[in-house]
């Protein structure tokens, strides 16, 4: 298609408008019209960022500034920067109208209470912990504060040692848990949540042995300075048979094990008659081993290995004794005085005020028989007896 000459297009004039017929007038239907090719249309506003001046980055970093001086300063004295606030602004009760003539009185525990948003149980606990650290010189007691005047304050590893999370750590009782928990190495609140709650730590006991475990050793090592604790554990023990009967094994074990190592560490034996005599070298050897065998095994096992370590023991006890011809002479002699003590303390203790109740013929007759055998004792004695004495 070729453009004609007087249709063809200037540089720098614009096209003229073209004359071919509007499809939609003549259908007669409305349409909006176009904006016009050299209309411009309005932009819309950008948002506009936020301007930063030199005043408002300078309040961001104080503010920066601001927050890392407050964590380093309770990092370093922990609750001590809290205690603080309620040590200096707060007077149990409130301040007398009389006193309250400086700038900025003190309030009462419920009043700051109320400010800070929350109990006056809880700001009392702090108020007694700064009590109990100005009674030890800890830090400054309470007149010596202000309102908004800082202080010195302790590490923060002191805090734990005042402070205590739980209402009952302020009664004698509580005080005493949380020393003892000191002790041990633990967080005061956590012996006194359970001091609180026995059904838990009974339930404790009874699910897990670890806890049992715990809780037995716990028991042992009280009863030194509780004795009534012992007595009732005593009573309890008694009237279970199962567990009398198991404490009467343990007894006998524990008695032969100590027997055994009395020997070993003080060098003596004893001796059936019940003396005390130096025990001999082979002896000590020889109960020195058993004594290693026992406290190498286990609990279940040292029952029989503490029988037979007894027994052995004993054997080698009377075989010494029957050795040495001086002891075994007063081994005799001191079992033979042991019984004709015991014999004659039992008649003492006889009395024949009612004779006629007790009278029997076989009773008589024992009695005759027993005399003739004393009498004969005596006779055998009085030959034996050296010539010296026998006026």
């Amino acid at each position: 298609m070729t453009t004609s000459p007087d249709t063809a297009l200037v540089p720098g004039e614009p096209a003229a408008p073209a004359t071919s017929s509007d499809p939609a007038a003549e259908a007669h239907v409305w349409t909006e019209p176009l904006a016009p090719q050299d209309a411009t249309a309005p932009a819309l506003p950008a948002p506009a960022a936020p301007a930063e001046g030199p005043e408002d980055g300078q309040q961001a970093e104080d503010a920066v500034r601001r927050d890392a001086r407050e964590f380093g300063a309770f990092a370093r004295t922990g609750g001590w920067t809290f205690a603080l606030k309620v040590a200096r602004s707060v007077r149990p009760g409130g301040v007398p109208a009389q006193q309250a003539d400086g700038a900025e009185p003190k309030v009462s525990a419920k009043e700051f209470a109320r400010l800070a948003g929350c109990s006056a149980e809880r700001v009392m606990r702090f108020w007694r912990a700064w009590d109990r650290a100005a009674d030890d010189g800890v830090v400054p007691v309470f007149e010596a504060l202000a309102p908004g005047v800082d202080v010195e304050l302790p590490d923060a590893d002191v805090w734990l040692g005042y402070y205590t999370s739980r209402s009952s750590g302020d009664s004698p009782r509580g005080q005493a848990i949380s020393a003892t928990a000191e002790a041990e190495g633990i967080r005061p609140t956590k012996a006194l949540e359970v001091a609180e709650n026995p059904t838990a730590l009974r339930a404790a006991i009874l699910a897990d042995p670890g806890t049992a475990q715990a809780a037995r050793h716990a028991l042992l090592d009280r009863l030194e300075d509780d004795p009534e604790l012992g007595r009732d554990l005593a009573k309890d023990i008694a009237r279970t048979g199962e567990l009398s009967k198991a404490v009467a094994a343990e007894a006998r074990v524990a008695t032969t094990v100590e027997s055994v190592r009395d020997l070993v560490d003080n060098g003596e034996m004893t001796t059936p008659s019940g003396e005390r005599v130096p025990a001999p070298e082979h002896v000590v050897a020889e109960a020195k081993q058993h004594l290693a065998l026992i406290e190498g095994l286990d609990e279940e096992d040292e029952a029989g290995y503490a029988a037979d370590a007894h027994k052995a023991v004993r054997s080698l006890v009377a075989e010494a004794v029957e050795d040495d011809p001086q002891l075994r002479a007063h081994e005799r002699r001191t079992r033979f005085q042991g019984k004709v003590r015991k014999a004659a303390k039992a008649f003492e203790e006889l009395t024949l005020d009612d004779a006629a109740d007790v009278y029997e013929e076989e009773l008589l007759e024992q009695l005759e028989t027993l005399q003739r055998a004393v009498a004969d004792c005596i006779a055998e004695l009085r030959a034996a007896a050296p010539p010296d004495r026998e006026a």
